[in-house]
């Protein structure tokens, strides 16, 4: 698999470092951390307007699209602008002031297929002949970095039911057993997707690996890794592509709103989107064949 930049103009479209995907035939647009509560209206209506003048086939958003009240509201917006499938995970945000169990449950009901789609709901999609996507949420899994001595509080701990409360050790056994079934989603999924498909996309949002935890340029510390990525779901994708040399599988995730590019493996790369709040971009434009 070739990697190419598409040729958006970086300073209206994306301000990520990232490179992006050159494939032919279907046009994809990725977002990720676009957190639509923050914008004003006019940023807003501006963000609508641009995704969808980019004319897209599909839409892939890794994560953290607004929170529990506003998320499903902001996928119809979405949706509504690009005229187009929607394909996303939820990020952390997604679930603020709400539970993980009621914000997934409703996703269930309503995005199990059609238009707009959950993948951690879902198997394997199809997107071309030789390309498929497949996704989870994921989560900060505690399993990286040094969690006993990080003195990081994040928001999530306050703002998400299931977290809230929790002392230390609880606390940690909560986030390995949210990291734990994401691994085992895709120990469910990635044997139909890599018996028939050359290329597999991977939509997360939380960094499967240290080497795509990005922030300014550099991997994220010892403090900030045990909630900036997911060992688990890591351990899975390199055991499988260690096994299947001859497929290819791109990880697209966001959730440190660093951006930056790793190769794990010649056949696994993973790409961390870009962010800022209040500036919702498109973080690439990939031709899927």
């Amino acid at each position: 698999m070739v990697l190419v930049s598409r040729g958006a103009d970086e300073t209206e479209l994306s301000r990520s470092s990232a490179p992006s995907i050159i494939f032919i035939c279907m046009r994809i647009l990725w977002l990720t951390d676009i957190h639509l509560e923050f914008p004003d209206a006019q940023t807003l209506k501006y963000f609508y307007r641009k995704i969808g003048e980019a004319a897209a086939d599909a839409v892939l958003i890794s994560g953290d699209i607004g929170q529990a009240p506003t998320t499903f509201e902001f996928l119809r917006q979405l949706h509504n602008a690009t005229r187009c499938p929607v394909y996303f995970v939820f990020g952390n945000h997604d679930y603020y002031y709400g539970s993980i169990t009621s914000v997934r449950s409703q996703a269930g009901r309503l995005y199990a297929s059609g238009p707009i789609r959950w993948l951690t709901g879902a198997g394997v999609v199809a997107l071309t002949d030789t390309t498929c996507l497949i996704g989870h949420d994921g989560w900060g899994d505690s399993r990286n970095g040094d969690y006993d001595g990080s003195s990081v509080q994040l928001a999530d701990f306050d703002l998400i039911e299931e977290l809230t409360g929790l002392k230390q050790t609880t606390l940690r056994e909560k986030l390995m057993s949210l990291g734990d079934e994401a691994a085992e989603h895709l120990r469910d999924v990635l044997p139909a997707a890599l018996l028939k498909y050359n290329h597999i996309i991977m939509l997360t949002h939380i960094p499967p690996f240290p080497e795509s935890a990005w922030w300014q340029g550099k991997h994220s510390g010892p403090d900030w890794l045990p909630f900036f990525s997911c060992k688990a779901m890591g351990d899975v994708l390199m055991e499988f592509m260690r096994k299947h040399p001859h497929r290819q599988m791109t990880v697209l995730c966001g959730h440190t709103h660093g951006g930056g590019t790793a190769r794990l493996l010649p056949n696994l790369e993973a790409i961390t989107g870009e962010a800022r709040y209040g500036w919702p971009t498109i973080q690439n434009i990939f031709d899927c064949e």
